[in-house]
């Protein structure tokens, strides 16, 4: 195995890591409450997907978890210990690829290892693996503007794996993409996500995209943003669309998500 496989692949040490813990946070943002008393374990390579109406603060609590911003009550712990900043042990993937137009793909996801000073022979050993995870190896060469939107998200993917992190943060990541590029990603992530289980921390407003990945299921209240209901999805990877299981549990999520919709109008209302 390549030094590179050594360091992505699922080890006991690893499968030991990633487990993020939100107790009681709250946020404030211009004296509104956008958080209020938000507990939330996410365990060692579990993938939790995090949906809800808008304004219920999903995507705050993924800058909570990353150490972007620090809660006005609470703690954020990742693997036990307190912290109250970004750390190389959380890395996130946002809508928005962000990379960097005037490098290729592999200096991307290089990009990372280079200002962690990871020597070159490691440094592109890894980004190789990472590029191979993401089906991308035959793009290594190629310049931003020549890759399509599921390939610089892909590309983005790699970059936040490569550094081999103990917790993956996904901000709406395939929002802007069509539904076919949509449906790969999804079954890539799942083939990457069994070949080296990182605990990721997923928000996204698609209830499909939330049965597809998930282990488990947060619906948030919104305004202020609280805990409404946790579902498990107790299915395998990789998961079929059409499951007849997952279809179940899609209905089920609908209903919290709409019943939350109609109680904030009606709220609104009054």
């Amino acid at each position: 195995m390549s030094a590179a496989a050594r360091a992505l692949a699922p080890t006991p040490a690893r499968a030991s890591r990633g487990k993020l813990e939100l107790r009681g946070v709250s946020k404030i943002f211009k004296d509104q409450v956008v958080l209020d008393d938000v507990s939330l374990t996410c365990a060692p390579g579990e993938i939790v997907v995090v949906v809800g109406p808008s304004g219920c603060g999903k995507s705050t609590l993924l800058s909570l978890a990353a150490g972007h911003s620090r809660p006005e009550k609470g703690a954020v712990l990742l693997d036990d210990k307190l912290f109250v900043g970004p750390g190389p042990d959380r890395t996130m993937v946002f809508q928005e690829h962000g990379l960097f137009p005037w490098l290729d793909a592999a200096d991307n996801v290089a990009f990372g290892l280079r200002m962690a000073n990871i020597p070159k022979s490691e440094r592109d050993a890894r980004v190789s693996e990472a590029l191979s995870m993401v089906h991308l190896t035959h793009a290594a060469k190629k310049l931003v503007h020549e890759l399509s939107g599921g390939m610089r998200q892909r590309v983005a993917i790699a970059r936040a794996l490569v550094m081999d992190p103990a917790l993956l943060l996904m901000d709406e990541p395939f929002a802007a993409l069509d539904a076919q590029t949509r449906t790969l990603l999804h079954e890539q992530i799942q083939e990457i996500w069994v070949a080296s289980p990182k605990t990721i921390l997923f928000v996204t407003h698609s209830v499909g995209e939330a049965v597809r990945l998930a282990n488990r299921i947060v619906v948030m209240h919104a305004h202020p943003g609280r805990v409404r209901a946790v579902i498990d999805v107790d299915v395998p990877h990789p998961r079929r669309f059409d499951s007849p299981a997952l279809s179940e549990i899609a209905h089920r999520v609908r209903f919290e998500i709409e019943d939350e919709v109609n109680r904030v109008r009606k709220q609104l209302a009054e």
